[in-house]
């Protein structure tokens, strides 16, 4: 008889207001075992861990399907420290360190230990003090196990990121209880050297017998440590395969592998002419989406896609461009240097975006449908003016019948061009987003994330308006998305940006195995 399960999640499933985000999650996971958890962004893997986290937006939604059993026992659990108290930790891929303390009261934060005092004889445990020699003695061991080289007593802000990492997983291993880590992340910030120390590191945690959950998209980190391996695609469970029974290649088709439904083109196009967009070492300093050097050439009329998994970079190129984050690099927008770092000249060189962030930058949510979609031509192109000598007053006029076709076109759903931009659907603000930017009548446009927030059918609709502008305008599309599949079935050519870099350019009809190598940190360049 086999050892028995230390954790177990049975047909775990999850909705969001009507959305299924995990059907029928099987985990079984053993003491002592590295247990990797991959696939694309979407996939599922941070919900799954939030179920088992006990996290409030879980139980705030209602709850989820199947059950969850410690030791061979059904546990409800239904908040952070109930997880805790089962010996279930995780390391964040965001540090959740206090920088001006010290490594030992990091590591003991809510668990310090206390001595006797004089006035906690009469007044009781609230007057103890804290026992230092104790806690340090405790954090020291936990040190000792990762082999971190530092002394305990040293303040954690100013220490580099992996030992703030191995900080955060030594907090975990001193706890007296632990059964189970979830390591979510933990090399993204890392760098090669500190990656493969931090490896080690879970290595030795998983021979006293704890048992890790490591959720990465670094492959090559999954077959080098992992005992075994479930893959996730849009909420399913596709497969769990034992390390031995595996490779890269599978295990990168089974992330991405979907049927394509081929929206555009018929036949794959091929584009020769002149060159749109030019980048050559293209930095861009955007928090959680840093460009490290993007070397990059779209075509005139082509429909090109900017994908990649969350964090990689992909999202900073269009704001870099766009002068919304601080870049540096050499851009050409049809044969002619772009001045970076100012928006206007990049809208006045014939370029528009629909950012991703839609409340944030995207729109005026105190403001009417039909100022939002002709607010950015107004004020930097002089749309939608009357002229009277000196004096200019707004076409609300044209305004309005503007904004109707826009409505008509994107199908808005709304009460009319004047309704409030804030009563409006996630969805249908994002619609607006795109309005503005087609009312630009630019000859490139960026959109970035446009379909996120938008139900399925508003996704095609949406989908099928930007291949129309670029079939029958002729516009240079570019189009950044974490939905591969997606990607695939509009674009011409697809980068795949990975720490911060292109990893590689395929067409969409390419292996689904291609695609999940280069969104694992397999550079290969192709198709550029």
């Amino acid at each position: 008889m086999g050892e028995p399960f230390l954790l177990q999640m049975k047909n775990i499933g999850k909705s969001y207001y009507g959305t299924q985000v995990l059907q029928d999650i099987n985990l079984s996971l053993k003491p002592g075992e590295i247990h990797a958890i991959v696939g694309e962004n979407g996939a599922g893997k941070s919900t799954l861990m939030n179920i088992l986290f006990g996290m409030e937006v879980i139980h705030s939604t209602g709850g989820y399907e199947g059950e969850v059993l410690v030791d061979g026992k059904k546990e409800e659990i239904e908040s952070p420290q109930r997880a805790m108290e089962l010996g279930i930790g995780m390391v964040h891929q965001e540090f959740m360190l206090l920088p001006n303390f010290t490594i030992t009261e990091n590591i003991k934060l809510n668990r310090e230990n206390l001595k006797p005092s004089f006035l906690s004889r009469v007044f009781g445990e609230k007057t103890k003090l804290l026992n230092f020699p104790q806690m340090n003695s405790d954090s020291r061991k936990a040190l000792d196990k990762l082999d971190i080289d530092i002394e305990e007593y040293v303040m954690v802000a100013g220490l580099p990121v992996g030992y703030m990492q191995l900080t955060e997983i030594a907090r975990e291993i001193d706890k007296t209880n632990v059964k189970v880590i979830v390591f979510d992340e933990p090399t993204a910030v890392l760098a090669e050297s500190e990656a493969d120390r931090l490896l080690e590191a879970m290595k030795k945690i998983a021979d006293e017998g704890i048992a890790i959950l490591f959720i990465t998209h670094r492959l090559d980190e999954v077959l080098a440590i992992s005992d075994n391996i479930t893959v996730l695609r849009d909420g399913s469970l596709v497969a769990t395969k034992s390390v031995d029974e595996t490779d890269v290649n599978q295990i990168a088709e089974l992330m991405v592998g979907r049927k394509i439904e081929k929206m555009v083109h018929g036949e794959e196009r091929s584009f020769k002419g002149e060159t749109a967009l030019k980048t050559e070492n293209l930095v861009v300093h955007m928090p959680g989406e840093k460009v490290n050097g993007v070397d990059l050439e779209v075509r005139k009329g082509e429909f090109f896609g900017i994908g990649g998994l969350a964090g990689q970079g992909k999202v900073g190129v269009a704001n870099g461009i766009m002068g919304l984050y601080p870049g540096r690099g050499k851009v050409w927008i049809n044969g002619k240097q772009l001045e970076l770092n100012n928006p206007s000249k990049s809208m006045a060189q014939g370029l528009a975006y629909v950012s991703e962030d839609r409340r944030g930058v995207g729109l005026l949510l105190d403001s009417s449908i039909e100022l939002n979609i002709v607010i950015t031509s107004l004020h930097n192109q002089n749309k939608f003016l009357k002229n009277f000598g000196i004096i200019r007053l707004l076409d609300n006029k044209g305004i309005h019948e503007h904004a109707l076709k826009m409505i008509k076109d994107l199908d808005i759903r709304c009460t009319g061009p004047g309704q409030f931009v804030k009563r409006l659907s996630g969805g249908n603000q994002q619609k607006v987003c795109i309005a503005r930017a087609l009312t630009m009548e630019p000859d490139i446009l960026f959109v970035s994330e446009p379909t996120r927030g938008i139900d399925v059918g508003a996704k095609r609709l949406v989908l099928e308006t930007l291949v129309r502008l670029n079939e029958e305008l002729e516009m240079t599309i570019i189009m950044t998305s974490s939905e591969l599949g997606e990607l695939r079935s509009v674009c011409d050519r697809i980068a795949i940006v990975s720490e911060g870099k292109i990893a590689g350019i395929l067409r969409p009809g390419d292996p689904d195995k291609d695609f999940g190598l280069l969104m694992g940190g397999k550079r290969k360049r192709r198709g550029a």
